[in-house]
């Protein structure tokens, strides 16, 4: 199983930003063959079963959970074979940790949000915690 990499977490206060980042220390493995998601666990509760952001394989579809809408951004860069989520006037239940999956379901994320269960690899998250 590929391993994904994410970095980019931390402390912020609320309505401040992070940019976090997926990819991948795997050689010759490269994200642009996949949907892409971000899901999060907050504390003491089980990791979210729908993504909060994904993107599809070619980067023409992204989407978002509805309380992240207007806040957050996810974009894919394939030169460097990597996927960002832009977090922007974060607030305390943005606490969690974030992780980014790669899946390979034909229609992952094609205009319309995704769960889990449709993504293959995974990658052991990074902690975001916004502050009152």
């Amino acid at each position: 199983q590929v391993q994904l990499v994410e970095s980019g977490g931390g402390l912020v206060q609320s309505g401040g930003s992070l940019r976090l980042s997926c990819t991948t220390d795997v050689s010759g493995f490269s994200l642009d063959l996949y949907a892409i998601g971000w899901f999060r666990q907050a504390p003491g509760k089980e990791r979210e079963g729908v993504s909060v952001s994904c993107v599809n394989k070619d980067g023409t579809s992204a989407n978002y959970e509805d309380s992240v809408k207007g806040r957050f951004t996810i974009s894919r860069d394939d030169a460097e074979n990597t996927v960002y989520l832009q977090m922007n006037n974060l607030k305390p239940e943005d606490t969690a940790v974030y992780y980014c999956a790669a899946g390979a379901v034909r229609y992952a994320c094609d205009g319309r949000l995704a769960i889990k269960w449709e993504f293959d690899y995974w990658g052991r998250g990074t902690q975001v915690t916004v502050s009152s």
